[in-house]
């Protein structure tokens, strides 16, 4: 016996209903992979934003008093590191510093800032510091931190890239002519370092106002002393403040290293 029309129309309506619903059905499915894709891809993206955030406060205090300590990794091949307790890149022969007082001018925007450094304390510190003053390498430089904590109120310049980084290339120790007792007094100038006595490099530090600081791995080098300019410096820079509002960070007024002769 022949099907009946209506049972004809039953069946390709039964038909359609099977193709809308698996049509309906493949959509949903491709949403739920797109909406499982779209919440890998925000995952990612926020954990390379958190890492990169991490990353740039860890590197702006590279080195420097008040510096958290580096977690040190291991290398498959040995080379000269600040760890090893060698010298890294081309650091001068302490004879450089000649066992005498170096006098100068260190040129803060505006403000001439006379400085005094001690070659027979801290010789190869002296030397480090005088070969890149006659070399130029302080001239534009950033002064990028500023710190007003309550153990230290000092201005720290000479960063490689102007934001805290240090020169991988160049580092030198021992420290040298560093306070016993761990006070700075205001006008102290001392080497920024990382962790380890042969960290120091080309960054560092006026010391403000009276401050004390860690003697537990050693202290700061002290390589000499502001002899003039000091109280331009917290009056027209320190006064201002630190971005943000904190107690340690990038000073309000903008501040680079505009001259710096030495004799």
């Amino acid at each position: 016996m022949a099907p009946s029309k209506n049972t004809e129309r039953d069946v390709r309506e039964a038909r359609d209903r099977l193709r809308r619903f698996n049509a309906r059905q493949t959509v949903h499915t491709r949403r739920i992979k797109r909406r499982k894709r779209d919440n890998v891809i925000a995952v990612v993206a926020l954990i390379v934003i958190a890492t990169l955030a991490t990353a740039t406060q860890l590197l702006y205090f590279n080195g420097g008093p008040g510096t958290p300590a580096a977690t040190p990794t291991a290398t498959a091949t040995p080379t000269a590191t600040p760890e090893a307790g060698v010298n890294v890149g081309d650091v001068p022969s302490p004879d450089v510093a000649e066992a005498r007082i170096w006098t100068g001018t260190l040129t803060l925007n505006d403000i001439a800032v006379g400085v005094s450094l001690d070659g027979a304390s801290a010789p190869q510190a002296v030397a480090s510091v005088v070969t890149s003053v006659q070399d130029g390498y302080y001239n534009g430089t950033i002064c990028h931190r500023l710190a007003e904590t309550e153990t230290l109120k000092a201005l720290q310049c000479g960063s490689i890239d102007g934001q805290g980084g240090s020169d991988t290339t160049y580092s030198f120790g021992p420290i040298e002519n560093a306070p016993a007792d761990g006070i700075y007094p205001a006008g102290t100038i001392a080497l920024a370092r990382g962790e380890t006595p042969y960290s120091q490099g080309r960054q560092f530090f006026i010391v403000l106002a009276d401050s004390t600081l860690d003697t537990s791995t050693g202290g700061y080098t002290v390589v000499g002393t502001v002899t003039s300019g000091l109280d331009a410096i917290v009056a027209q820079i320190a006064d201002a403040g630190i971005t943000d509002g904190a107690d340690d960070g990038v000073p309000l007024v903008p501040t680079s290293i505009t001259g710096f002769t030495i004799q």
